[in-house]
């Protein structure tokens, strides 16, 4: 993994969980799983955390983790995008002539997820790929109980098909932002929504929890305090 940079993308200003990257989870701040998980497979100097708060840098440093910038204001706001926040840290190294030729983003928010689901992902990467992204299956089916409303004010299916059981209906998958591994090249020529060369890596529903909302909060504490979360 010497030519991928493990970043970590984590703003301040969360409105749903104030400074949630910062906030202990079952005793220990958020961001630390990441930081964790990335510590597993490349030395430190490979770890880059892109943030614009001085409270998540002040903390990570304490978790001896030097934070290489302060995310500019502008790639720092509601809007703005994640292809920004990549291609700011590659140019950042770039202009110490160290050049990446992938991304492996770990989201904050993504506590359950493990080494041995990074690993695995890992494998399934191939230079020819975008992007190989972690995913759960759809908790519902667009093929079987999604509906849009048409221009007469009737409810019709959103996707076409005969199906007369959820059992039947093709399976569909949803991003849980766990881990995208991505081409370093291809992010600079176009954002993610864009790709097309992309492999899926399937998690189990409960690892892809992510935390959003103080339910979000409160159900992963109670998952972690009581032994449901666990490398096996």
């Amino acid at each position: 993994m010497k030519d991928a940079l493990f970043l970590i993308p984590a703003r301040g200003g969360s409105k749903g969980i104030p400074g949630k990257n910062t906030k202990l989870l079952n005793g220990k701040p958020l961001i630390a799983y990441a930081i964790d998980a990335a510590r597993t497979f490349v030395p430190d100097t490979q770890i880059c955390v892109s943030s614009d708060s001085p409270e998540i840098i002040k903390s990570v440093r304490d978790m001896d983790i030097e934070v290489p910038f302060v995310r500019p204001a502008e790639l720092s706001d509601d809007k703005a995008g994640m292809q920004g926040v990549m291609i700011h840290a590659l140019n950042h190294y770039a202009r110490q002539g160290i050049y990446y030729n992938k991304i492996v983003l770990l989201q904050p928010t993504s506590p359950f997820r493990l080494p041995r689901h990074i690993k695995e992902a890992y494998q399934l990467y191939e230079e020819n790929l975008e992007m190989v992204v972690s995913v759960k299956e759809a908790e519902s089916n667009p093929y079987y109980v999604h509906f849009k409303e048409n221009k007469s004010g009737f409810l019709e299916k959103l996707l076409p098909g005969s199906f007369n059981s959820r059992q039947v209906v093709p399976k569909v998958y949803e991003y849980n932002g766990a881990i995208y591994i991505i081409n370093a090249t291809a992010i600079r020529e176009k954002p993610r929504a864009h790709f097309k060369l992309v492999k899926k890596y399937v998690m189990d529903g409960l690892y892809s929890v992510d935390i959003d909302t103080p339910i979000d909060w409160a159900f992963c504490d109670f998952l972690l305090q009581n032994g449901y979360i666990y490398e096996k």
